[in-house]
This record gives C-alpha cells, sequence and structure tokens, in this order.
C-alpha cells in the first residue's frame, strides 16, 4: 500500500472538509427550497439499498448529533432540521464511508411523550435502512436526578433496547435498558460505541466494565450526555466518569459528550499513560436551537488523522431559497473546536490492548524471485564478507576508512523480509567510515541491463544525520565515472550509477544510461529521520521510475533511459565515489538489498 506516514499534534485544520460543504450545498440546496423531503417509498420501502459501509476501507466516518432539545418542546416541535440531517447521512453514506450515528442526549426538552415520539419517528428514517446509530438519555429526556435505575419512561419505550434488537450493531444493553453498546467494523477491525446514559448507577458502572472486559482488544468510543464542561476542564461528573471508568480502561481513547456549551476539547493522560480524547459538542445555543448540526469524524487511518467538521444540513439545504442573516453566519462553523485535526497513531495508541503482531522474517527463498542477480541481507554482524544469497557470486566485501567500523542491529523496516540492519558511520570529514563493494569479478560488475532492472533497498537516517556531514553518500552505487565511459556530458567525474541522498534528505537516482551521454535523474521527496523507508528503482527497458514506499515519486524523467553504463568495476553498499575514489560513506542504517534484471510491479516489491 503506497502510504507515507504524517507526524504531528492536534491542531486545527481551517480547511478541512470544504468541498463536503460546498457538495451538500449542491446536492441539497436545489431540491430543498420548501425544505427537506421525507423518502420516498421507494426510499422507505425495507427492500430498498440497504446500508452497507467499505468495512475494509483504512478511511470511514462516524456521524455524531448532539442536543437537539429546542426543536421537540411541547407544542413546538419542527422534525425538519433532524430529517435533513439524517437524509444527508443517506445520501452521503457511500461517498463519506458513514458507518455509524451517535446522538448524545437531550433529543427532547421535557421528556413528554409527544416529544419522544416525534424525533422518534424521524430517526425511522434510519431503522428504514438498517443504519447502525445510538442514542442515550439526557436531562432533558428523563428526570435529572436520578439515575439510570429510574424506570420506565416515555424515553425508554421508545428508544429501548427493543428498537435496536434488529439492528446489525447492536450488542447489548444493560438490564435497565438505559445503557447500550453497538459493535461497527471499519478499516478491517471491530469497533465499539458504549453510549451511556445521563447517570450511571453503581450497576451501571458494573455493566460498563462487563462489557469492556468482554471486548478486551476493540477500541472504544464512549458517548454520554455530560464529561467536558469547557476547554481542558471536566465537570464534577465527568471527572467522576474518568475515574470510575476511563482511566482505567485503555481502550476507550475518545469521548464525545453534549449539554454544555460552547464546543470544547481535552486531552488526559490515562493509566497506562496513553492520551484520551474528550469532546464536547453542542450547539442548541445557536440559531434554531443548533438546527440538528451533525459533527463528522473522518478516521483515516493512513494518515494516522480524525479529521473534525460540523455541519448543519438544514441550513445547507436551505440555500437554494436565499439563507436569512443568521443561517449565512451559521452556514460553516470554522472554529478551532467545530473544525479540527486529531494525530492519533492508531497502531500505537491501540497497542498497549490489541498489539499488531510484527511481521515475520521471510525465508530467502521467498526474495529470490525469477531475475534476480543479488539479494543481499544483514540477519547478523560483518566481519569480512556479505554472502550474496542469489547465488549468482555477487559477493561483498568490507572496506575501511580512518579507522570506521561497521556495526549491526536487529532493528527493520516493518516489512523487510530479513529482520537485521547494518549500521554505517560515515563521516565526510575527515572521511571515516566503513562501506561494502562487489568483489572483483563478480558478474554484477559488468551487467548493463539492456532489458530493465529494479533496485531496492530499505534505509533508516538516524537523529543525529547532518547534512554537512552525510549528505550526499550512497546507498547503492556503481563505480566508474563517466570520464572513464567516454561519457563526458555533464560532470565527468560522477560515478556511472548512484542511489544517494542530498543533503534535504531525497533519495535521488542520478546514472548514465547506455543510450544517453549525459546523466539521467530521478528525485525523490525529504524523507524524515528516524524512520524507515523502502525505495525502488524500476526500469522497463526503456524508462525509469523511483517509488519511494510503493509511491511514485513526480519528478521521473520522461526520456529513453535503456540500460547502465559499466567499465566492469565494483558496486558499492554504503559508499560513494567521485574521480574514482570514495568521497562519502553513509551515515545510517541499511536493511535488505536486492537487484532484479527485470522490470518488477508495485505488488513483487520486498515489502508487499
Amino acid at each position: 500500500m503506497c502510504t507515507l506516514p504524517e507526524h504531528g499534534a492536534e491542531h486545527a485544520q481551517a480547511g478541512a472538509g470544504r468541498r463536503s460543504f460546498l457538495r451538500a450545498t449542491a446536492l441539497l440546496g436545489a431540491a430543498a427550497t420548501a425544505g427537506v423531503a421525507l423518502p420516498t417509498a421507494a426510499e422507505a420501502a425495507p427492500s430498498a439499498s440497504h446500508w452497507r459501509p467499505d468495512t475494509d476501507s483504512r478511511r470511514f466516518t462516524l456521524a455524531v448529533m448532539p442536543d437537539t432539545q429546542y426543536l421537540f418542546d411541547g407544542p413546538s416541535i419542527d422534525k425538519a432540521p433532524v430529517e435533513a440531517s439524517l437524509r444527508y447521512l443517506l445520501e452521503h453514506g457511500k461517498e463519506e464511508n458513514i458507518v455509524f450515528l451517535s446522538h448524545l442526549g437531550d433529543l427532547t426538552q421535557n421528556g413528554a411523550s409527544a416529544e419522544v415520539t416525534a424525533i422518534s419517528e424521524a430517526f425511522r428514517l434510519l431503522d428504514r435502512r438498517g443504519v447502525g446509530y445510538s442514542v442515550l438519555a439526557g436531562n432533558h429526556d428523563v428526570k435529572s436526578s436520578t439515575t439510570d435505575q429510574r424506570g420506565a419512561t416515555p424515553y425508554l419505550d421508545a428508544f429501548g433496547p427493543a428498537r435496536f434488537k434488529g439492528h446489525k450493531t447492536f450488542g447489548g444493553a444493560s438490564p435497565d435498558g438505559y445503557n447500550t453498546f453497538h459493535l461497527f467494523r471499519a478499516a478491517g477491525r471491530e469497533w465499539l460505541v458504549l453510549a451511556l446514559d445521563w447517570r450511571l448507577s453503581d450497576k451501571g458502572y458494573a455493566w460498563a466494565k462487563e462489557v469492556l472486559a468482554a471486548h478486551p482488544r476493540t477500541p472504544v468510543i464512549l458517548t454520554t450526555h455530560e464529561l467536558v464542561v469547557e476547554d481542558d476542564t471536566l465537570s464534577d461528573y465527568g471527572q467522576q466518569l474518568w475515574d470510575r471508568l476511563v482511566a482505567d480502561h485503555d481502550q476507550i481513547f475518545l469521548t464525545l459528550n453534549g449539554h454544555y456549551w460552547p464546543a470544547a476539547r481535552a486531552t488526559r493522560k490515562n493509566a497506562a499513560g496513553h492520551d484520551v480524547h474528550l469532546h464536547l459538542t453542542n450547539y442548541q445555543n445557536r440559531y434554531f436551537g443548533g438546527a440538528a448540526m451533525i459533527r463528522l469524524y473522518r478516521f483515516d487511518l493512513d494518515r494516522g488523522v480524525i479529521d473534525v467538521e460540523t455541519v448543519s444540513p438544514w441550513i445547507l439545504g436551505r440555500a437554494g431559497k436565499g439563507l436569512n442573516e443568521l443561517e449565512r453566519q451559521e452556514i460553516e462553523l470554522s472554529g478551532d473546536a467545530d473544525r479540527f485535526t486529531v494525530d492519533i497513531d492508531f497502531a500505537d495508541r491501540f497497542s498497549g490492548f490489541a498489539p499488531v503482531p510484527a511481521r515475520p522474517a521471510r525465508p530467502v527463498s521467498r526474495m529470490l524471485i525469477p531475475g534476480t542477480v543479488a539479494y543481499w541481507r544483514f540477519d547478523s554482524a560483518v566481519t569480512d564478507k556479505v554472502r550474496d544469497l542469489s547465488g549468482r557470486g555477487n559477493d561483498l566485501g568490507l572496506v575501511t576508512v580512518g579507522g570506521g567500523t561497521l556495526g549491526w542491529s536487529a532493528d527493520h523496516h516493518p516489512d523487510q523480509p530479513g529482520h537485521g540492519s547494518l549500521e554505517f558511520q560515515g563521516y565526510k570529514s575527515p572521511l571515516k567510515g566503513a562501506y561494502l563493494r562487489t568483489v572483483d569479478g563478480a558478474p554484477l560488475n559488468s551487467a548493463t541491463f539492456k532489458a530493465g532492472y529494479t533496485i531496492e533497498a530499505f534505509y533508516r537516517l538516524p537523529a543525529d544525520w547532518d547534512p554537512d556531514h552525510h549528505a550526499w553518500s550512497g546507498i547503492v552505487s556503481r563505480t566508474g565515472t563517466g570520464g572513464a565511459a567516454g561519457k563526458t556530458a555533464d560532470d565527468p567525474d560522477e560515478p556511472l550509477a548512484t542511489l544517494s541522498l542530498s543533503n534535504d534528505r531525497e533519495p535521488q537516482w542520478a546514472m548514465r544510461p547506455l543510450n544517453q551521454e549525459g546523466i539521467a535523474t530521478n528525485w525523490g521527496q525529504e524523507t524524515p529521520l528516524e524512520t524507515w523507508w523502502h525505495l525502488a528503482i524500476v526500469n522497463d527497458g526503456r524508462h525509469t521510475t523511483l517509488y519511494v514506499e510503493g509511491c511514485p515519486v513526480v519528478r521521473n524523467p520522461k526520456a529513453t533511459a535503456i540500460g547502465i553504463t559499466s567499465v566492469g568495476l565494483p558496486w558499492l553498499l554504503g559508499g560513494y565515489e567521485y574521480g574514482g575514489k570514495i568521497d562519502q560513506i553513509l551515515h545510517g542504517r541499511l536493511g535488505d538489498v536486492r537487484i532484479v534484471e527485470r522490470a518488477l510491479p508495485v505488488t513483487s516489491f520486498m515489502n508487499h
């Protein structure tokens, strides 16, 4: 998979989701000049298109709806905003890969039967399509002085366990019916939403702990009505929830609550030392009681982020007939608490309760695919020679400069076949270090690869890598100069081929093809320190492409490039020659290196 890591802390992202707003306006606006329509008979029928999120995609969306109470207040009942939001989920479910919706409580103002019935009817839009969702009681849906042991209420009649028994995502409920848990699949794994009542009793806490214990490897999103009260601050009850439930359960990585306003965020370390992100979202104090705004949590496991956006489909849908002044102010919420990005290394965050098994080492035989002319891996320290495991006789000898040494480490790229690497300790001035070179007479020394080639290598640069002392060292290079080959265009003292790292840590493949006098160059982007990288140079007999982590780089020349010029001299690992003399030695770790005399597809690279 073509994936590049990103790093950083939680930060605001002012531009996130802009396309979503525009798309929603275009799709809903024209159709909603008289309000958002109810689903057609075909949509409402059980045989209509069923809710089918892509459960394997590493991008998915969790929708969140906070307090809707002012829309369901005695004689003032207006279902249209909620229906607009639910219709939005139905219309955008596939493209957004929406996997679940969580309502955060205070569905109604008074918890009266008529109010509960009205919002219950709105949620049938989701029931008819089999959409997974959860609700929970807020202090306005039930008597606020009671706990989850309060007994029967209109809320429980409408949104109790019986409502969800036919939903694939429904996991179960506490005996009282006020607490539920829900399971959905996304990114190829199971996730759990724990929907907790306004006030947990001791029985409620015990039940929640039983649910977590029964799903010990499942990441959990806890939803409740009250927890965060303002930025970096929990309410008294929120502190109780943290102390009695969240802090000691590493599975809970995200909590969502309403009740207070304005929107806010907090981050706390749990007992395992991991961050828990706690978010307050509530817009009932805004125009039209918040207009049933929804918050979209867009998970992207490849980028290691959750992009968060807040939108009111009802207001967007009214754009077709013109918005009033307050609606124009609400059409986009772009404050730091409304639109932002949370950075999470999901594998690392979940490693305490659901560690990802390390990929095992792969046998040498699996790496010797047809056309392999050299394969070197470093399963142990080097004394004086590294054997070419392809059996082609391209063994490597050790060369030391200035008393330098070549170390060994068990560190390796997570997708590397061999579980070891060599630790080069090169230094520019005075030149010092150690590198490897193919033995005299090795077949590789004279190979020209007219029909194409693939050269692969894994590398990692340390934190103390310094461009003044370590830039332009070679990962893999061919010795012999352009001048020696009779090719004097460009710099005749440059080697015939080198995969090097620039002063900006950009991988560069610079070489003289058989059909060119000058140097052909492929450039990659800057690669961060203390990160393992896989490089591949692929030539199909006419063109050369450089790949970083299986991703083609932008600066791949279109000019025809056939083969690699040779004057019969050795190849180097970790060394770079200029003017026929060693000029720089790698400072970093080098993992498996393979050369194949044909172009390989990405799916045949060593990191697959």
